[in-house]
């Protein structure tokens, strides 16, 4: 286990990366040696350094990694958490300045949100129980800050400690009559300047979009947290990661959700 001083040094040099657009590279081998919990602590710590730089609160969590799509991409075989922050919270159509980024990537989810709070007291949680606490489920994109990484080079421990390159989300309209549309099979397509793009479907990512929030709601518990009443949970993404450029337009299509819109600002 790490020591408090290493996670407070690891969790204020990734914030670092973050603020001089240092390209990505893979935390130290003595660090990445540690339990994957270590990475999480240097997460929360992490959290801290951000909301003290004015990113607001946490207002829901994302996973990332749970299609066979993006693990293929990545080469990392294990989904990842990490936290939103309400002040990049944004509404579709959105406009996103894609050089407030080092190197924006977007991706394509079922957001949930969450109708009441999942405490451990309620667990473990499955797929069926998670169900009876969700308010809604929306179309949305994840943006991404991923430092210009080569992909190659990508470990789980990494992704964890620096926040899973949570930028933001943008998020479609909220469907409150979700139980009418199948989210295992539900197709999802996506257009870059109205040409396709990918397609995929809902179930891409851990087989349903609640079996993420069951799995991300056990992850929370376990470490003593908890989702809480009104937080988005960003599922994961059933088509891999585009990058736009500027005045690019991305739109993408969930059957039975809707859709979710955004251009790149020039």
């Amino acid at each position: 286990m790490l020591t408090a001083e290493t996670i407070e040094a690891a969790a204020r040099a990734a914030f670092k990366t973050y603020t001089t657009r240092t390209r990505y590279r893979p935390l130290d081998a003595a660090l990445r040696a540690a339990p994957l919990e270590d990475a999480y602590r240097i997460q929360d710590a992490l959290h801290r350094v951000m909301a003290e730089a004015g990113r607001g609160e946490i207002a829901g969590w994302k996973i990332a990694l749970t299609s066979r799509a993006m693990q293929q991409m990545t080469g990392v075989d294990q989904p990842a958490a990490g936290a939103i922050f309400s002040k990049v919270v944004h509404a579709s159509p959105a406009r996103v300045d894609v050089a407030a980024y080092h190197h924006l990537g977007v991706e394509f989810e079922v957001a949930v949100r969450v109708a009441d709070d999942l405490p451990a007291s309620g667990g473990p949680w499955t797929r069926a129980s998670v169900a009876g606490k969700v308010a809604a489920c929306i179309p949305a994109f994840e943006l991404v800050e991923d430092g210009d990484a080569d992909y190659k080079t990508l470990d789980a421990f990494t992704l964890v400690a620096q926040n899973t390159w949570n930028g933001g989300v943008v998020l479609g309209p909220a469907v409150t009559e979700w139980r009418g549309v199948d989210l295992e099979r539900a197709v999802t397509r996506c257009w870059v300047n109205d040409q396709p793009a990918g397609q995929g479907k809902t179930g891409d990512a851990l087989g349903h979009p609640f079996e993420a929030v069951a799995w991300l709601a056990n992850l929370l518990n376990g470490r003593g947290r908890r989702l809480e009443r009104g937080m988005i949970v960003m599922t994961g993404s059933s088509i891999t990661t585009k990058f736009p450029a500027p005045g690019d337009r991305v739109r993408f299509a969930v059957d039975g959700l809707g859709e979710v819109a955004l251009e790149a600002a020039r």
